[in-house]
This record gives C-alpha cells, sequence and structure tokens, in this order.
C-alpha cells in the first residue's frame, strides 16, 4: 500500500472526479421520479441509444440530485470506511475531499452540482444544517467543510499548463463529461458478457426519458442490472439504477431532482475560504508533517486499516497483499469475473481464529471473525466468506483470497478449480 508523494498528489487531484463521476453519474432518484407508464416516446434499439450517449456533447449543467447506496456492509466493516478515506491521514482534515468519498459508501445523500467544461465543476454536500463543498476552478481544487471551518486546497498536478489546463485530459475531461461519461464506460465495458436492451421509458427531473438496460448474460452474478435513463432530447443519461439479484431496494439508487444545461454563471465556481477558517494545503511533501502524517506508518506505509491493528493475526493475514508479496490472478471475465490473490500467509485466518478465542484477546477481533461470516468448505479446503450485497469475498485458511461481485456459491467453484 505504500504509495510516492507524486502518485498521492494525482490521486488526491482526482478525488473530484470520483466525487463527481459518482454523484452526476448514479445520483439517488426520489419517488417523484415515478410515473405511471413513462412518457410515449418514438421507438429506439438499444444500439441507437449508445449512439444516442456518445454523440452527447453536453458539457454545461446544473441542478440537484441524490445519491442512495445500500452495499449491504457489516456494521464493523462500515465504521472502517470512515477510517479508510477519511482521517486516514493522506491529506489534512476533514476538509479533504477524500473524507466526503468514504461518506458516499452507505446512506442517502443531496447535493447541488454545476459544471461548465473541463475546469469548472463544483458539489455542494446540503445533508442537515452543515454543507461541505468542492470547487474544481482552473488550476485550483477547494474542499470547505462549514461545520469545523477547515478548507482543504490544492494546485493541479505539476505537468498543467499556465491556464491550468492539463495535457493529460483525462482527468478534466472525465470530470467535465458529467453523467455520460459514467455510462459510456459501463457500456464500454460491458462486452460480449452483457445483454442490452431498451426498457419502459421514464420521467427523471421533469425530462423525458429512454431506459437502457445491461444485463449480464451468465449466472453468478450479485449483480441482476443496470438501469440507466438517458435524456431523450441530449442523449445525457440523468439517473442510474445498479440492482441485486436478491432483490429489495437497488444497491445504488441515483439520478438528478432537478437539472439545467444552461452555462452557469462564471461566479458559481469562485470559491474564497471563509474568514477564520483553517485551510490545509495540499501537496507532495506534506506527509511527514502536522495531520498528514497520521495515517501512515514510519516506513511510509499507508495505514488505512489502522483500526484494525489492534486485531490479533491480522496483520500476519493481511501483510503478503500489502506488501506486494502476494499474486494476483483473474478468473473468468465480466460480470462474474473473480480475483484471487494469493498472500503468501498460509497460516493467518487459523491464527485469527485462534487468538480471537483468547479471553484477553480484544473485541475487534470477535466482530472482525463475525463480519466475515460463517465458515465454508469444498475441496479447496476451508475458509470464511465476507458478504456484501455486491462484493464478496473468501478467504481461506491457505492464505488464498477469492473475491468478485459473484455469489458465495460462485467464489467456491472458483477456490475448488484454482486451489
Amino acid at each position: 500500500m505504500a504509495t510516492n508523494a507524486k502518485t498521492r498528489k494525482a490521486a488526491r487531484y482526482a478525488v473530484p472526479v470520483a466525487v463527481f463521476g459518482v454523484v452526476a453519474g448514479t445520483i439517488a432518484m426520489v419517488p417523484a421520479f415515478a410515473n405511471s407508464g413513462g412518457p410515449d416516446l418514438p421507438k429506439v434499439t438499444a444500439q441507437q441509444l449508445i449512439e444516442k450517449i456518445a454523440a452527447s456533447d453536453v458539457q454545461q449543467l446544473s441542478g440537484n440530485a441524490k445519491i442512495s447506496t445500500d452495499l449491504g456492509l457489516p456494521s464493523l466493516t462500515s465504521g472502517l470506511l470512515s477510517g479508510l478515506g477519511g482521517g486516514s491521514g493522506v491529506t489534512g482534515g476533514s476538509a479533504d475531499p477524500q473524507d466526503k468519498v468514504a461518506q458516499l459508501a452507505s446512506g442517502t445523500h443531496t447535493f447541488q452540482v454545476a459544471a461548465d467544461g473541463p475546469d469548472r465543476q463544483k458539489l455542494t454536500f446540503v445533508d442537515g444544517k452543515d454543507e461541505y463543498t468542492l470547487v474544481h476552478n482552473g488550476a485550483d481544487v477547494w474542499g470547505y467543510d462549514s461545520k469545523s471551518n477547515e478548507a482543504f486546497h490544492e494546485k493541479a498536478p505539476a505537468e498543467a499548463g499556465k491556464d491550468g489546463k492539463s495535457s493529460e485530459r483525462k482527468t478534466g475531461d472525465r470530470l467535465a463529461a458529467s453523467p455520460q461519461e459514467v455510462a459510456k464506460e459501463v457500456i464500454e465495458a460491458a462486452g460480449p458478457t452483457t445483454d442490452i436492451g431498451v426498457g419502459d421509458t421514464a420521467q427523471v427531473a421533469g425530462r423525458d426519458a429512454y431506459q437502457l438496460v445491461l444485463k449480464p448474460k451468465a449466472s453468478g452474478s450479485t449483480i441482476s442490472s443496470v438501469k440507466i435513463a438517458v435524456d431523450a432530447k441530449n442523449g445525457v443519461p440523468l439517473r442510474v439504477q445498479v440492482l441485486s439479484t436478491d432483490g429489495g431496494k437497488p444497491i445504488v439508487d441515483a439520478g438528478f431532482t432537478k437539472v439545467d444545461f444552461a452555462k452557469p454563471d462564471a461566479n458559481t465556481f469562485a470559491f474564497t475560504p471563509p474568514k477564520g477558517a483553517k485551510v490545509n494545503e495540499g501537496g507532495a511533501g506534506d506527509h511527514a508533517k502536522g495531520e498528514a502524517g497520521k495515517g501512515e506508518g514510519k516506513d511510509g506505509k499507508d495505514k488505512g486499516l489502522g483500526a484494525l491493528g489492534a486485531v490479533p493475526g491480522l496483520d500476519g493475514l493481511l501483510g503478503g497483499a500489502e506488501g506486494g508479496k502476494g499474486e494476483t490472478k483473474v478468473l473468468g471475465e465480466g460480470w462474474t469475473s473473480i480475483a484471487r490473490i494469493d498472500t503468501g500467509q498460509t497460516k493467518g485466518l487459523t491464527e485469527l481464529e485462534n487468538k480471537a478465542k483468547d479471553k484477553n484477546a480484544p473485541k475487534e477481533a470477535k466482530q472482525f471473525l463475525d463480519a466475515l461470516g460463517d465458515k465454508v468448505s469444498g475441496k479447496f479446503g476451508e475458509g470464511r466468506i465476507f458478504k456484501t450485497r455486491v462484493v464478496n469475498a473468501l478467504i481461506t485458511d491457505d492464505g488464498k483470497v477469492y473475491v468478485g461481485a459473484v455469489t458465495k456459491d460462485a467464489l467456491v467453484k472458483a477456490a475448488d478449480a484454482n486451489k
């Protein structure tokens, strides 16, 4: 998990990309989105709808949105997410954009969104009375948390030009394209393992929309389908729903509640920290000082998993993967692909289970094992299943980890075939 300063800086600068992609591309719908029967629109084929999305050149928009996420994470793991993304010491303070990213893993969040081309975007989290604002304006990225009155600031990567426009347009383009970029990537990644069709029409944020439906051809995936509502006029994806094979509410249920495709006012992207606000400057080399160093050990490795540091045996179980000693192999393809990781720790899980039985063991040990779930067995030996609504993982007694958006049975079958 060790990361050099340049990579960390690039990753932090890309956080607005990740946030905007999640928010604008998978923003939660509300009941008002639904209407009986949907609008009466001309018939289109899946290919025509894909071409409509690809042809869309909308880069300017503003509006309101929500995102609801239900990954079905165990309570212990949900708590750890804040430790991995927020307060992990990657950069300083609660205004750091990465602190907000972890929060998107669960619950419902409300946003105000604005974009004007590759170099100007703004998100404002408006959950409750407190606000968090994330602004990308040219060469500057700002984050501001009203509750703590703290701001985060960082310049664009060094390779950016004087005008703030990077020669590497991937980051800017991905951020500026707003929701349609996410949908394009989903479609491009679908490949031959996916059935693509057109579902019922819908109305999202007051706009008529078609629905593109992607489904896995093979069984074994935890995802039954992905539905993308596409603006009938301009081809912009307005809503994305990820549905589980287990039924129930969507894993991700996302969409605009209000949207306007006019050019936002230039002042929308201007930001000055309020008087008295503490400003944390991002930049290479600041990880060794102040709060920026809280999440790293003396060896320079990221200690985002520090919340489990007290769990006996866990350091051995994860050590091989963190240190890069293990090998990773991808089994299968598409929706049912599984990553097989050899941590090199052949006794890690067994030691963890044995030490958890010790009456003096910290409660985190038992909580972690409970989060992993029941033991399973097969030709591969024995192991435990870590289960969520999306991603499941099989951790075997001999130090192998099989992980993917697939069912428990699919993991066991893969382990038996690749022991």
